[in-house]
């Protein structure tokens, strides 16, 4: 698979991903480039060699019935049905919140090694 295949993959799944979000009563944004901590590099607002900087990774702010939901296991749902998705497309799909450090408002493709 290209990293143009990978792309358009990817952002059909994060469309299917959404349109379960609003099915399960779930608002969601993406997120992309709200915030920037020192190990960011500053010139992309995303870690450097992160699947962000090549159009792979997206994070989403999660609101239910108004209410912002901004803890990993509050992505719980979703990081499941996420990575379902993935295996059942053939697509190596990552959920954040199984990272060692829980990050449960991304949602990435894995490509060469990386998610």
């Amino acid at each position: 698979m290209t990293l143009r295949q990978a792309r358009c993959a990817f952002t059909v799944a994060i469309a299917h991903l959404i349109l379960f979000a609003v099915s399960e009563g779930y608002e969601i944004a993406l997120s992309e480039g709200m915030d920037r901590i020192t190990e960011k590099d500053p010139s992309t607002d995303h870690m450097k060699g992160s699947n962000h900087e090549i159009g792979l990774a997206n994070d989403m702010e999660l609101y239910l019935k108004g209410v912002w939901l901004n803890q990993s296991e509050d992505h719980l749902v979703l990081g499941i049905w996420w990575e379902n998705y993935g295996r059942e497309h053939g697509l190596p799909l990552v959920w954040g919140g199984n990272f060692s450090k829980p990050d449960g408002t991304h949602y990435s493709m894995r490509w060469k090694g990386v998610a």
